[in-house]
């Protein structure tokens, strides 16, 4: 089963977890304006969390999304041109498609940090 990540404010995911699925596409941009769900591979969570960078009291965390969940597409596509692709998932995440939900951490430095550890 490939996985696929999100990450996302706590705040957000919690409210989704009521609803029992998750619109956003990535801060501040819903499914609904953006058309996709914004996701990256493993490699690539720390590297986009430090880009996204929220509120210095507001606590990221990372879904992990089994793909064969999904009810909507999963593209690997780069919109902005450059040759790295990132994994789109075009329609709502359902919140019975995330295996685990883990909070990122920083380094001493500040920085985000992201271990692939598998639920």
């Amino acid at each position: 089963m490939p996985t696929i990540f999100h990450i996302t404010s706590e705040s957000d995911w919690l409210a989704a977890q009521e609803g029992g699925t998750y619109r956003l596409s990535t801060r501040n941009r819903t499914l609904d304006e953006e058309g996709f769900i914004h996701c990256s591979d493993a490699h690539q969570v720390a590297r986009i969390a430090n880009v996204l960078d929220g509120e210095p009291d507001e606590h990221l965390v990372v879904l992990w999304i089994a793909t064969d969940k999904l009810d909507a597409e999963v593209r690997y596509e780069n919109l902005d041109g450059g040759t790295e692709l990132f994994p789109h998932i075009y329609g709502a995440l359902p919140i019975s498609a995330v295996t685990s939900v883990n909070t990122l951490q920083r380094d001493s430095s500040g920085r985000y940090t992201f271990v692939e550890q598998g639920p």
